[in-house]
């Protein structure tokens, strides 16, 4: 059974912490927009699509406790609202691809009464939510007719339910692979140094009663090598028009190994995580994390004190290493930019047959 991560509840943001995993189901209620947005940088909340989700909820939020309609009180709640979410985590862009449509439907909504604008954010923040959902199904669709028969493959990082407004974006090939009754096994990556995989994808897919096997980030190369695996499926972050592709570090490690072992290695992401503006993924703002998360396991001190650490949360695999991305369009293969380029074609040709303000849908 998937979990609902996150839900507008009466008013209200209902949320799974997600940092309480796998021991505690802990879900917080908030009507404070702060709430969501020290969820998102603590990672209770994680995952590239659902922080987006929970920023268009957050900016719900921050008008249902806006007093005055006039112009100038819209403006200073669009900005600090922006700047609030904006400023949480700056790798995964389905973040600012979310706030953007929400700060443009507040624009769109300015003259209007605060009932009015109010109702015009929920319906926004709603449709991200219930889009994503439905991208979720058509990726785990179009991923799963890739995979072959009885199917070993191995994931990294958590790409489920946990992540996203759906049954997840890698995760959800797997879900239906498994339903489909070509899915023999799943390997899943610890993910260091917060154990994503262990903590969460673990937990799902036993919910799921998806045959699962956990094993240490460095079991990875010798798995492949023993010929455990054919297939590695992974989610992202960000991808770049060339086809670059940020996600939770020791992505490019696996794709890397992937390449050397003649194993296809999938990316499986809404185009919501393609940032059609960046060219290459040299240009992607890297998030560096606490070097507490490296050097402690919970309070349990694992390394002496004061040792220098290096802990970025992503790294970026060239396009060169991916076999296929698997958006809710289209699954997109090499040449990548020749792939993206005709999807943002078909972007603009679509919001400009809607009219003007749907530009702001990103």
């Amino acid at each position: 059974m998937s979990v609902r991560s996150i839900e507008w509840h009466d008013g209200k943001v209902r949320f799974l912490d997600q940092s309480k995993l796998p021991a505690n189901e802990v879900y917080i209620e908030t009507d404070d927009e702060t709430v969501v947005a020290r969820a998102i940088k603590s990672l209770a909340l994680r995952g590239a699509p659902l922080i987006g989700i929970a920023a268009g909820y957050g900016f719900v939020l921050a008008f249902g406790r806006l007093k005055s309609d006039d112009a100038r009180s819209i403006s200073t709640c669009i900005e600090r609202t922006t700047h609030l979410f904006t400023s949480t985590r700056p790798t995964a862009v389905n973040l600012f691809w979310a706030v953007n449509r929400m700060r443009h439907t507040a624009i769109d909504s300015t003259g209007k009464s605060m009932d009015a604008i109010h109702a015009n954010l929920l319906a926004e923040a709603i449709a991200i939510h219930t889009e994503d959902e439905e991208k979720c199904r058509i990726i785990g669709q179009l991923g799963a007719g890739l995979l072959p028969n009885a199917a070993s493959v191995l994931t990294h990082c958590n790409t489920g339910s946990l992540a996203t407004g759906g049954d997840g974006t890698a995760q959800s090939i797997l879900k239906v692979a498994w339903e489909q009754k070509k899915l023999k096994h799943v390997y899943i990556d610890e993910t260091r140094p917060l154990l994503q995989g262990a903590r969460l994808t673990a937990w799902e897919l036993q919910r799921l009663r998806i045959p699962c096997t956990l094993i240490t980030d460095s079991t990875a190369a010798f798995l492949l090598q023993q010929g455990k695996v054919n297939a590695i499926v992974v989610g992202a972050d960000r991808i770049t028009l060339n086809g670059d592709v940020a996600n939770k570090v020791g992505t490019y490690g696996l794709a890397v190994m992937a390449t050397y072992h003649e194993i296809p290695f999938y990316v499986a992401a809404p185009t919501s995580t393609v940032d059609f503006e960046m060219e290459t993924g040299r240009e992607i703002p890297i998030e560096q994390r606490s070097g507490t998360e490296l050097t402690k396991i919970g309070e349990y001190q694992i390394a002496p004190a004061g040792v220098d650490v290096y802990s970025p949360a992503f790294d970026v695999t060239p396009h060169e290493l991916i076999t296929a991305i698997v958006t809710e369009r289209e699954v997109l293969r090499k040449p990548y930019r020749d792939a993206l380029e005709a999807l943002r074609g078909q972007n603009l040709s679509a919001l400009s047959q809607k009219g003007p303000s749907a530009g702001h849908a990103g």
